[in-house]
């Protein structure tokens, strides 16, 4: 009798150490947390190694090809291999903006999320990778790059933009790119036909996509004092051909047609993603990340969706695509969410103030906030000739610190919003940390705890 309960108890103690221990004890779900992401060419390439996983790729796409959601769940087939593809690493894959195969990796994203959705969707989630970089990065590569530091007496009558444009001209690769897109935008096609809008916008991409940031950015966000830098600033992208056009398209309308290119959709996507106005954060942008969302935004430009400044205006920063509301019928509503997500974005705004003096929220104590209040509008005055070649004076000092920026006080708030501030500025201050969370170290502690429990009454049954 004695042996029959010791070897009970034994057997039982076994086999509660197996159920803590097994993975199988884990839910599908939770097993599925913790895959590692891969991008979505090497994770095509995955699947198209696994007999099941390929099988039922072949037939979501097919399941997809001219149907609706609706149509495509309601077919017992589609759904098994949406199902099985959920376990599969084309699930959670991601790109890289300006990756060697990246239409390739976006189409293969889309191909799968495009009918995970309902309808359309206002926002849709990012195809890219997450941004960790910080816009203190940029301000120690430019700083290297540039020479800053310049007596701030001088730096304030400086203009910034000019002088981002002579720094360029230092860097053979950004000056080699810089001169082909101005060169292509600037190209007359015919009388009637201005340039060719669609090799300009390749130039443009090519340019934002294959120089770095620290010049880049210099020119696109560069802090102006008077309307003259401000032009430059606005003139940046060649506006005349790569953003105007004679008839302002109804916003909800230009969309559409942005997605419907897949590149052009996951630009605007990872825009919506970095950029979307948050009030739960110091700055107004997701994770307190101007680096992502300054990204994003120069991530669009060359597309049909391409933004740019709408006028001459240094302090008052407004930026739009080239659309406009009007038609828009019972759909208005939506159409001046979404226009206004680019107009009236603090995230936005405070990103490119912070950038053109030179602050980051994390190199600071005290993170910096702006006023949301806009300047008042001055006249827009015509265009100023283009310095296309700026070779004068490039052995100068380029690219200063500039100038000071308004601060608003914070309010105080002991609301449940400021709780969750909180919680999601602590869980996202280090976005590339690779320290290990244990989700379910719960759930373990909980059938431990039942086990010591039932543990005494074996041990009294022994004992008898």
């Amino acid at each position: 009798m004695i042996l029959a309960n010791a070897f009970c108890l034994f057997f039982f103690l076994d086999e509660t150490l197996r159920s803590l221990a097994s993975p199988s004890s884990l839910q599908g779900s939770e097993l599925h947390g913790w895959r590692p992401q891969v991008d979505c060419v090497r994770a095509n390439e995955l699947c198209a190694a696994e007999s099941n996983c390929s099988s039922r790729y072949r037939t979501l796409r097919q399941c997809l090809a001219g149907r609706d959601r609706n149509t495509m769940l309601a077919n017992k087939e589609c759904q098994a291999a949406l199902e099985v593809l959920q376990e599969s690493p084309l699930y959670d894959c991601r790109c890289k903006r300006g990756m060697k195969k990246e239409l390739q990796c976006l189409q293969i994203y889309w191909s799968i999320h495009l009918g995970l959705t309902e309808g359309e969707e206002f926002y849709e989630a990012s195809p890219y990778e997450p941004v960790t970089s910080r816009l203190s990065d940029i301000f120690r590569l430019a700083s290297i790059f540039s020479g800053t530091g310049a007596d701030p007496v001088v730096s304030a009558k400086s203009n910034h933009c000019l002088d981002a444009a002579k720094a360029c001209n230092l860097n053979d690769n950004c000056k080699k790119l810089r001169s082909s897109y101005i060169s292509i935008c600037n190209r007359e096609i015919s009388p009637t036909e201005r340039c060719n809008r669609r090799k300009c916008h390749k130039a443009l991409r090519q340019f934002f996509d294959r120089v770095p940031s620290e010049y880049t950015y210099r020119m696109l966000f560069c802090s102006c004092q008077d309307q003259a830098c401000a032009e430059r600033r606005r003139q940046t992208i060649l506006p005349s051909c790569s953003y105007e056009d004679k008839e302002k398209p109804n916003c909800l309308d230009l969309r559409s047609l942005c997605r419907t290119d897949h590149l052009c959709r996951s630009r605007l996507a990872d825009f919506h993603a970095n950029c979307r106005a948050s009030y739960r954060t110091i700055t107004s942008c997701p994770a307190d990340n101007y680096q992502a969302c300054l990204g994003s935004y120069a991530g669009m430009i060359g597309f049909d969706m391409t933004p740019n400044y709408v006028d001459s205006n240094p302090t008052g920063i407004v930026v739009s695509p080239w659309c406009n509301c009007r038609g828009s019928g019972n759909m208005e509503e939506e159409c001046e969410k979404f226009l206004k997500d680019f107009t009236e974005n603090p995230c936005l705004r405070n990103a490119i103030q912070a950038f053109g003096n030179g602050t980051d929220v994390n190199m600071s104590p005290k993170g910096p906030t702006f006023s949301a209040t806009q300047a008042p509008r001055v006249e827009k005055t015509p265009s100023l000739p283009d310095d296309l070649s700026d070779s004068t004076s490039l052995g100068t000092s380029v690219i200063t610190t500039c100038t000071s920026i308004q601060e608003q006080g914070l309010k105080s708030n002991n609301s449940k919003e400021l709780s969750m501030c909180f919680t999601e500025l602590t869980t996202n201050i280090s976005p590339g940390s690779k320290k290990v969370i244990k989700l379910y170290s719960g759930s373990c502690r909980a059938r431990l705890s039942t086990a010591l429990t039932a543990l005494p009454l074996l041990m009294l049954t022994l004992a008898l």
